[in-house]
């Protein structure tokens, strides 16, 4: 299968989903842990990889690359605000005017390498991403940040496309990736699909 991926505008050609231990399945969603993260302010930081099967035909439908991100970040956004509003979400543009007011300390996190958060094998963010987010982070909310490490696009069984959207929750204090999961969800355009795969971090919710 060909597809393309855009990401810090550069083209790249790799990506891979998780899939169930000792199965060709993919692994089953795990819901947001918000019981646990309730009454704090998370970091949600914005994602910079996203991609699509050649085969789906939307190379055009998500470019320009910086077009899509936004995008993709007011999609996740606005479904986390309003599906978990028991936790108050710093919001990827709070965290970008956090980052210009505290330059040249701070690091834009758009220019952070959060996309190499998508690895399954990944237990404690690396530095210089791991600095980058901890000052960042305590600066814009408290220790936890939620990261959209990459949205790729792939065709499902059903004809229409799957969303799978790598989702990774840091301690910021101490690098530890505390909960991962890939959501899956499928639509026929895709910013439906990304909202139905950021549904199923929520379940129990219409």
């Amino acid at each position: 299968m060909r597809w393309f991926t855009v990401v810090a505008g550069l083209s790249l050609v790799a990506c891979s989903g998780s899939r169930a231990a000792g199965t060709g399945s993919p692994a089953p969603v795990a819901p947001l842990p918000t019981a646990g993260l309730a009454g704090q302010r998370v970091a949600v930081y914005p994602l910079t990889m996203v991609g699509a099967a050649d085969e789906l035909g939307w190379r055009d439908l998500l470019s320009p690359r910086r077009a899509a991100l936004d995008r993709a970040d007011s999609v996740v956004a606005e479904e986390l605000s309003a599906r978990a509003p028991e936790v108050t979400w710093i919001l990827p543009d709070e965290l970008r005017r956090a980052a210009r007011r505290g330059q040249p300390m701070l690091t834009d996190p758009d220019q952070m390498a959060t996309a190499l958060l998508r690895s399954p094998e990944l237990r404690i963010v690396p530095d210089p991403l791991r600095s980058q987010m901890r000052a960042l982070t305590a600066v814009a909310a408290d220790r936890y940040a939620l990261v959209p490490a990459s949205l790729v696009f792939l065709p499902d069984e059903s004809g229409q496309a799957r969303a799978e959207l790598t989702v990774v929750l840091i301690d910021v204090r101490t690098g530890e990736i505390g909960w991962r999961t890939v959501a899956r969800g499928v639509g026929s355009a895709p910013w439906e699909a990304l909202r139905a795969a950021i549904k199923a971090l929520t379940p129990g919710l219409p």
